[in-house]
């Protein structure tokens, strides 16, 4: 600091006089910083992390308070495998194999999960989006058109038998790369890529699913014979096909299955209205499967045609290695399986840890779907993921832990071990009123159509294309497009930001948009411009011309009156351009959502 004159001094007026280099980021990070040389280390606390983390029950289980989490673990577990009995037989039908790969599904996938999942609450097993998208698959890849006997006409014989077993072959591969992509992905990291599936998305695309599976069960609930389809427009195709085999209906068949359905909405409808009350739900399903075991003594396969389940086996199938050889073919659907898989699991494991306080990570969760699908493929398993109304029921029982989980597995086992046997008389319609009466959730996602029209047109525009895009093009195609329609989405709102000029309310500190408020006054010589998107290739033109027509009006009159200032000495005309001129000494840029700025889009500003 220095003085520079005396009269500054006796006036008491200080110049300060400081000297700094001028720096820019190329200085500092070659000259001015130097980053620290990282070595990989290995330690054995790091090694021990990295188990830990890999596999999750090493964390909880020795600090298991048994006394306080044991008994309402048991009452889950239980509850929770009474609910995955039913719908593991039912769910196989929607994946075109036997109902007894259904209870394979809910077995050993259940019971991997407990050692490498993060979530103390979500029901790891079948679900019927994920069913649907599997057995889709496997009737594109056998077909009954491949087993026919004779294969002369439309009324041909199909070998039922080598059908079921080539599905199976083509279930298992299916999971099997499933269960590789989730795996590799939880590697990668890329637990993120659910954000992609936003919740409009998600929500549109399970309800267009619970869609296809109502369709899919009505020639069940009928009793009729037809064909199954897939792909654009298999929704009309299927109803289509039931409608003109109508007369061929079933009557003891209908009969069955709607006693079943209006009995099974009866009873969650009062689990739901006396959830407080019960200490554990009424299980509706095992009421209705022990209920009609009476077909086994009425003969009604045999006397009213009524179709049963058939032959379970008992005991657990030997290991097998899956059929790589199909692999290549089955990679796309595969993805969207493991996506989709992901998605709904991931969402529902939020759920839970933000209402009980914990945390969970996606990514290990990517791992733990992945190891799950993966090594269960070798017992016979189709892919699974979490289910809502078993997730519900497990943490509304009192589960605190995977031990839920894991008892559930152990019930399952049990039944397919030892009492299998009892579900072969069990009639088809009867899987199909549990699974209609499950999608009674999907269905009241409905409700989400007004509420988004009141909050936000952009998101129901996607929930919408989401839906119709499933239902018309099937779930594949649908999910594809419904993805492409969300991205542009994103596109659209930073192509088209809200830009405003802000001015400040008369003594506050408060700055509003000039246009939409009448207190809002511009500062004299500055123009406050606001964005609220961030400037990339795409909209710097768009921001510049906004720019330009809302804050640079001044500056074109004073370039105007230059014009005509050198074509007249007029000293009236001069002191207008110098007041126009210092009326816009400064221009701010207020970008409260600018999380970055791109080069290119940088320079274009600053050339304007």
């Amino acid at each position: 600091m220095e003085h520079v004159t005396a009269s500054e001094e006796l006036s008491a007026t200080l110049m300060y006089h400081v000297e700094r280099p001028v720096l820019n980021e190329g200085y500092i990070d070659s000259e001015l910083l130097h980053r620290k040389k990282r070595t990989p280390k290995c330690s054995s606390e790091k090694a021990k992390s990295v188990v830990f983390g890999f596999l999750p029950i090493l964390t909880w289980l020795p600090s298991y308070p048994l006394k306080q989490y044991l008994f309402g673990d048991i009452v889950s577990g239980i509850s929770t495998g009474v609910m995955q009995l039913p719908q593991g037989l039912a769910y196989a039908m929607l994946a075109a194999v036997p109902p007894v790969f259904g209870l394979y599904s809910s077995f050993y996938p259940v019971l991997l999960y407990t050692f490498f999942g993060t979530s103390k609450h979500i029901s790891i097993g079948t679900f019927a989006v994920i069913s649907l998208m599997i057995g889709g698959v496997a009737v594109r890849e056998a077909p009954d058109s491949m087993f026919a006997v004779n294969g002369t006409n439309a009324s041909q014989i199909v070998d039922f038998e080598a059908r079921d077993a080539r599905r199976v072959e083509v279930v298992v591969a299916l999971t099997t790369l499933v269960g590789i992509i989730q795996f590799v992905l939880g590697l990668l990291r890329f637990g993120f890529l659910a954000i992609y599936l936003t919740e409009p998305l998600v929500r549109g695309f399970t309800t267009a699913a619970a869609v296809h599976v109502s369709v899919s069960q009505i020639k069940y609930l009928l009793g009729v014979h037809t064909a199954r389809f897939n792909g654009p427009l298999s929704v009309v195709y299927s109803l289509d096909a039931v409608f003109r085999n109508i007369a061929s209906t079933n009557v003891v068949t209908l009969i069955i299955g709607l006693v079943c359905t209006v009995f099974l909405y009866f009873i969650k409808d009062l689990n739901e209205r006396f959830k407080k009350k019960l200490p554990i739900p009424i299980p509706g399903e095992i009421i209705v499967i022990v209920s009609t075991g009476i077909s086994y003594g009425m003969v009604m396969s045999e006397n009213y045609g009524v179709e049963v389940v058939g032959k379970i086996p008992t005991g657990l199938l030997p290991p097998k290695i899956p059929d790589f050889s199909v692999f290549p073919g089955l990679f796309p659907d595969a993805f969207a399986i493991a996506v989709v898989g992901f998605s709904i699991a991931i969402s529902l494991a939020k759920i839970f840890a933000l209402k009980h306080g914990y945390s969970v990570d996606g990514n290990q969760e990517l791992i733990a779907l992945g190891l799950c699908n993966f090594m269960s493929s070798f017992f016979h398993t189709f892919a699974v993921t979490a289910s809502m109304s078993r997730s519900l029921v497990q943490e509304s029982t009192g589960g605190h832990t995977e031990i839920a989980g894991l008892l559930a597995s152990l019930l399952v086992l049990l039944v397919v071990v030892a009492i299998g046997f009892v579900f072969q008389p069990l009639p088809t319609t009867v899987l199909a009123a549990i699974i209609m009466v499950n999608l009674l959730g999907m269905f009241k996602q409905m409700k989400d159509i007004p509420a988004l029209w009141r909050t936000s047109k952009i998101e129901l525009a996607i929930w919408l294309v989401s839906f119709f895009a499933s239902v018309l093009l099937g779930l594949d195609y649908g999910l594809v497009v419904a993805m492409g329609f969300a991205i542009l989405t994103v596109i659209y709102r930073t192509q088209c930001p809200k830009n405003a000029l802000l001015g400040q309310i008369p003594d506050t500190g408060l700055y509003f948009d000039v246009d939409e408020y009448e207190e809002a006054e511009e500062c004299t010589g500055i123009k406050i411009f606001q964005s609220n998107t961030s400037i990339y290739f795409a909209n710097s033109d768009l921001y510049v011309n906004t720019q330009n027509t809302a804050s640079m009006h001044v500056l074109y009159k004073a370039v105007i009156h230059q014009i005509n200032f050198s074509q007249r000495n007029d000293s009236a005309l001069t002191c207008e351009l110098i007041y126009l001129l210092q009326k816009l000494l400064n221009i701010i840029f207020h970008l409260f959502n600018l999380s970055r700025i791109r080069a290119l889009a940088l320079f274009t500003i600053k050339t304007q």
